[in-house]
């Protein structure tokens, strides 16, 4: 169904369209209207160790030039004092009732903190921020006091932003009234075209039964228009995830604003018009990714209700908010691929786009790599802004970590990781024989060349992954080539690039003697992350809720998805790895030729190592390889179906005499058959 069509029906249904949209509009002027204007009040103290300390050397006597990071402890302990239920029940009473946060200070090194208030009282807002402010030093005072510290020997608070004048914050009003009108918008194209199926399905029993009766039926105008299908569609969302920062996002929305993210959600739009209009259904034998879809769809919808129930920040809720996106853009890539996709060519076109796409981003990863330079700075796209503080390049050894469009290093190497075995199917795919052996090879060494590159454990086990489940399946003529190569490129590493052997090898000894600073960084955390999964062991605190901002860095998929929706996330999420591996398994196993058994390896070995790389970084957090796993995913159970359908039917032996799906005879009752009992007696004699 193409763009026209899709128009034409909403032209033809107006009568539904527009009043359902027309709701949406007066409902979002009426919520404008009666949601009163939030305004928000900033401060900022410092902390100032005691004069008596400052006075140790005569030069030293201003306090100021003492307020080092040596407080930082110290006000960790003041934040979360106020942050405390006794210290909101005082400040009730002292008249702060309005929703207020105590934090550190952006982009400080030293002991300031950041004190904001939030109500729709403009005077009352600015009011209770000086209460604050002056409770804050109270509140020090009263915990030194209780400490016995020497009065001569206190830490001060001294005020460095005054408490600034109230300003309106129209964001979240804004993004309230622009989900009704949306709410609005979907409701209407939803109804517009279940109302034309019901009346197509209408005018196809009518048709038939004219025909039955002889009558003449006019035959319908066909569209002259060019058809859309689900790998047009799904090759432009790879356009716009490849080659757009996937930093760059719309305002407002966070890191799943990214365009790719919204051209997904546009698309899903599509399929549900041509489903609804009967013009596509989902092929049989692709059930199984929508069904692993559906279970996480009811975890992270659980995980919502959970978050909505516990009294959780606006931050959070924001967070969960962003989480329901994220869910639509990965069912949206589910549905399109494993239901939308009803020819197997198409399909083989989709992931060879993909695989170039990849090999592209890995090349502009060679350019961040030898100039040690991050060409997302130099990308900035009118209307987008970063869903980050800033993108700056890292570090490890003397060796500048690649980026390419990606968020970071780990992304890009795990997002390589998972197409790679793609790229080495298609390369001895005999169907592709005929190009040229550059055409065929290029993406396989510009994706398995930028995995060292990176300077990442997670990268090196991942093209492990794919060398461990590929190789040992090839004949072995060619599984030797395969080991020179591979020592081949080493060397090749080892002279042109001097020392990158080197520090992955230190990397990976450092992580086994348990003496890297990032694997014990990592370890540590293990430990913290069970009070948050004490609390909502089941459902979890609401996926996108766990932020850095508010929380701390997991590198970790599972124990990420531990906290936002705990268990019955954590069965979803492995059910997802499973599912890959065992569609992957199916396909070689089931494969008629050797070509679709490599690439049943291909799904095998990428689900692997989505399996594997999700210990080592929060995956599901980054946009592009988030994306990319759920393509696999559901590329895998199409393929899946279209194998099963054109496998032969097993043959019949003396156990199983019937072909497997052959009809069984229709039997007629007994009566019927020979007329009577009697007859059959006398047929037979």
């Amino acid at each position: 169904m193409n763009i026209g069509e899709i128009a034409a029906v909403l032209r033809r249904r107006w009568y539904v369209m527009a009043p359902l949209t027309l709701c949406g509009v007066l409902a979002g002027a009426q919520l404008f209207q009666s949601v009163p204007v939030s305004y928000q009040s900033q401060s900022s103290v410092a902390l100032l160790d005691s004069t008596a300390v400052a006075q140790l050397a005569p030069t030293f006597g201003n306090p100021i030039a003492n307020a080092g990071g040596s407080l930082v402890v110290t006000a960790d302990v003041l934040i979360r004092t106020l942050s405390g239920a006794d210290a909101a029940r005082d400040l009730h009473g002292l008249g702060v009732t309005d929703p207020y946060t105590v934090g550190f200070a952006a982009n400080a090194s030293g002991p300031m903190l950041t004190l904001t208030v939030t109500g729709t009282n403009r005077d009352k807002v600015l009011k209770e921020t000086s209460q604050l402010t002056d409770f804050a030093g109270e509140q020090l005072n009263a915990l030194q006091a209780a400490a016995k510290v020497q009065p001569a020997y206190f830490v001060q608070t001294a005020p460095v932003v005054l408490p600034q004048t109230p300003k309106p914050q129209l964001k979240t009003r804004y993004q309230q009234v622009l989900a009704v009108l949306i709410a609005g918008l979907v409701a209407g194209f939803t109804a517009s075209f279940v109302l034309e199926s019901l009346l197509a399905g209408r005018r196809r029993r009518r048709e038939a039964a004219e025909a039955a009766a002889g009558t003449a039926v006019p035959k319908r105008r066909r569209t002259r228009h060019r058809e859309l299908d689900a790998t047009a569609l799904l090759t432009g969302y790879l356009g716009l995830a490849f080659f757009i920062p996937s930093n760059l996002t719309l305002p407002g929305l966070g890191g799943v604003g990214t365009p790719a993210n919204v051209f997904a959600l546009l698309a899903l739009f599509w399929y549900l018009a041509t489903w609804l209009t009967g013009r596509i259904r989902p092929a049989p034998g692709t059930r199984l990714p929508r069904v692993v879809m559906w279970l996480l769809a009811v975890s992270v919808l659980a995980s919502y209700l959970a978050n909505a129930s516990r009294g959780s920040s606006h931050k959070e809720v924001l967070g969960a908010d962003r989480g329901l996106i994220g869910l639509l853009v990965w069912v949206s890539l589910v549905v399109l691929i494993s239901a939308g996709i009803q020819d197997r060519a198409r399909l083989d076109v989709l992931l060879r786009r993909a695989v170039v796409m990849g090999a592209v981003v890995a090349a502009i990863g060679y350019y961040d790599f030898f100039t040690a330079t991050n060409i997302a700075e130099k990308i900035s796209i009118p209307g987008l802004q970063s869903s980050v503080a800033q993108i700056t390049t890292l570090d490890r050894g003397a060796f500048t970590r690649p980026r390419s469009t990606t968020a970071q290093p780990l992304e890009f190497g795990g997002m390589l990781a998972l197409l790679l075995p793609f790229a080495i199917q298609q390369a001895f795919d005999p169907a592709r024989a005929q190009l040229k052996r550059w055409r065929r090879w290029a993406p396989v060494a510009l994706m398995g060349g930028a995995l060292p590159l990176t300077v990442s454990r997670t990268s090196i086990i991942g093209a492990l992954i794919v060398v461990l489940v590929m190789v040992p399946r090839w004949k072995p003529q060619r599984r030797w080539t395969t080991f020179g190569l591979l020592l081949g490129s080493v060397a090749v590493f080892k002279v042109m690039v001097p020392g990158l052997i080197g520090t992955i090898t230190t990397l990976f000894a450092s992580f086994v003697s348990n003496s890297d600073s990032s694997t014990q960084a990592r370890t540590v955390k293990y430990s913290a992350i069970v009070p948050y999964l004490e609390e909502h062991p089941f459902f979890g605190r609401g996926l996108g809720t766990f932020t850095p901002d508010l929380y701390f860095f997991t590198d970790n998929q599972y124990m990420l998805t531990l906290a936002e929706m705990g268990l019955l996330g954590l069965v979803a999420l492995l059910a997802l790895f499973f599912t890959g591996i065992h569609q992957g398994g199916a396909i070689r196993r089931l494969a008629a030729d050797e070509s679709d058994r490599e690439l049943g390896q291909a799904f095998f070995a990428s689900a692997l190592v989505a399996l594997v790389s999700a210990a080592t970084f929060d995956a599901l957090s980054f946009p592009m390889f988030a994306g990319m796993f759920f393509l696999t995913i559901a590329a895998g159970g199409s393929y899946l179906g279209f194998i099963r359908r054109a496998a032969p039917p097993e043959p019949r032996n003396v156990e199983s005499p019937c072909l497997p799906n052959a009809p069984l005879p229709v039997l007629q009752p007994t009566a019927a058959r020979t007329g009577r009992t009697g007859r059959m007696q006398k047929t037979a004699r």
